[in-house]
């Protein structure tokens, strides 16, 4: 054997040595059975800590929704009854007025005056008054009755007997109609 070729050996087990050494390091380094264990329940319960927080957090928010819902419908109706106020004013100043002779004049301006604020206040509200004028629509208006009529073409309506109403798109009450046969 040469000097290089004696080198050349003595080069490759000095490295081989090395890699001997450094996985007998990784050896100690890597983890035992119950190391990986530990690490692992350990993140299970982290993980079981964020849930149960994620949880609770929407059960909170669950509640609170819940509870804003139903304030909002027990007092849904709070401004429309403050708007009706001052309807229920004029109505009382019309009875106190009606002790006097002009009083029936006062009373019948009263109760027109009471009339243009319920008007305002159901407009206000998106409450209207459904058209009877013209023929009859079975979705807005209900017949009571039919009467013979010269002046009024079948299916036309003839008469008014109630007012009806609707508040944005839904019928409050339909309104009653005589139409003609």
């Amino acid at each position: 054997m040469s000097k290089k070729e004696k080198k050349h050996k003595q080069q490759h087990e000095e490295v081989l040595q090395e890699e001997v050494a450094q996985e007998e390091v990784e050896v100690e380094e890597e983890s035992t059975p119950e190391d990986e264990i530990a690490k692992l329940n350990e993140q299970v319960a982290q993980l079981e800590d964020k849930y149960l927080r994620a949880n609770a957090e929407f059960e909170n928010l669950r509640k609170r929704m819940e509870k804003e819902k139903y304030q909002a419908i027990s007092y849904a109706h709070e401004q429309f009854a403050k708007d009706l106020l001052p309807v229920i004013d004029a109505l009382e100043i019309a009875m106190n007025s009606s002790d006097s002779d002009e009083g029936a004049g006062k009373i019948k301006e009263g109760i027109g005056l009471t009339i243009e604020q319920f008007k305002k206040c159901f407009e206000k509200h998106g409450i209207k008054a459904i058209r009877s004028d013209g023929e009859f629509d079975p979705n807005v208006h209900e017949a009571v009755m039919q009467v013979e009529s010269d002046e009024h073409k079948a299916g036309q309506i003839v008469q008014v007997f109630q007012k009806g109403y609707t508040i944005k798109e839904r019928i409050l009450r339909p309104t009653m109609v005589s139409i003609a046969k």
